[in-house]
């Protein structure tokens, strides 16, 4: 009854009774919010339900900031693990939800020194951002579904995997790569023909090794390509010490459709010099740190396709399979952008 004798637009402490501990919860609310919650318990004996407050919101009597913090009841043990979940994740990662906008492609998780809970934590944050996305957006920006397709750890080992399956996930599941080391997370609701853009015509990669060794590199950059939307042709074990292997392979490579060909080798590192100089397509050269002694690492094939006479070769960091798909995917919609771009002043 105390409550009639409020005036609407002081602040007062708002009372709600907790049945089983018979406590009270206690909340500071302010204006057409205090007024609304005091007409309320006028009416009735029980606290207004989620209907009322959302229709409250829509013929402005509550502004939507009040409405949360009205609601805490509504879902509150769910918001507030959200809020302990963020303010864990803070504790130790910034993500960069729109470094897609910016750049084209989007930010994926570097699983190596990462503890698996922290793994976890990211890429369900990262999960949470495209839900959010998916529901407001309504454009046709490649890098907008480009998002809502790469949501992925690189060099995740076998035993973080193992670990993370133990650990509770709050907005989609992951699936494991065991070949590129790599965890993919789907959000909750999506599919793997969602995540690719269903029907769209998709841009082709060709990816090949020199060597079986030299497989897990290419499989990081193909399982990178195809969760970014492309179709990938895989050409392995076609080294230079059998030139056949990579003559035999040449009407994939020359495929009209194919926009560009990832080529990691190891040892002397000679194979993407041979592929630059059968195609016309660029190619992105990937040295692996597959050799005996004087390979240094990697460095020998480094050295090797720095010195390339093929024009037309790029070359990334050693083993970063991962950075010649980014490079790749943008060379691709760069050049796709461009020429939409062109077509439409003529």
């Amino acid at each position: 009854m105390f409550l009639q004798k409020l005036p609407a637009r002081l602040p007062f402490r708002f009372l709600t009774h907790n049945h089983q501990g018979g406590r009270l919860a206690v909340k500071t609310l302010r204006g057409q919010h205090a007024a609304f919650i005091a007409n309320s318990c006028r009416s009735s004996s029980s606290s207004p339900s989620l209907k009322e407050i959302l229709e409250n919101v829509a013929h402005g009597k509550m502004t939507p900031a009040q409405a949360i913090q009205f609601v805490g009841g509504v879902g509150g043990a769910a918001t507030q693990q959200e809020d302990k979940d963020t303010e864990r994740l803070q504790a130790f990662a910034r993500i960069d939800h729109q470094r897609s906008k910016r750049t084209g492609f989007p930010e994926v998780v570097f699983g190596q020194g990462k503890t698996a809970e922290q793994v976890c934590a990211i890429l369900d944050d990262m999960a949470k951002h495209v839900l959010l996305q998916a529901q407001n957006n309504n454009d046709n920006d490649p890098s907008s579904s480009l998002t809502l397709s790469a949501i992925l750890a690189t060099r995740v080992t076998p035993e973080q995997y193992e670990e993370m399956l133990t650990l509770k996930l709050h907005h989609g599941t992951v699936e494991y790569n065991k070949v590129a080391r790599i965890a993919t997370m789907m959000p909750t609701g999506f599919s793997a023909a969602t995540a690719g853009g269903g029907g769209v015509a998709k841009p082709k990669v060709v990816v090949a090794s020199a060597g079986t060794t030299d497989i897990p590199v290419c499989e990081e950059a193909a399982v990178v390509l195809e969760a970014a939307g492309c179709e990938v042709d895989r050409v392995y074990d076609a080294g230079v010490a059998g030139l056949h292997r990579i003559i035999d392979a040449t009407p994939r490579l020359r495929d009209p459709a194919v926009r560009c060909v990832i080529v990691c080798a190891g040892m002397d590192g000679a194979l993407p010099s041979v592929v630059g100089g059968l195609i016309n397509a660029p190619v992105i050269a990937v040295p692996t740190s597959v050799g005996y002694g004087a390979c240094f690492g990697g460095v020998s094939a480094l050295l090797t396709m720095l010195n390339t006479c093929s024009p037309g070769v790029g070359v990334v960091n050693i083993d970063n399979g991962f950075g010649a798909a980014a490079l790749a995917f943008k060379m691709i919609h760069t050049s796709s952008s461009a020429a939409a771009a062109t077509s439409s002043q003529v």
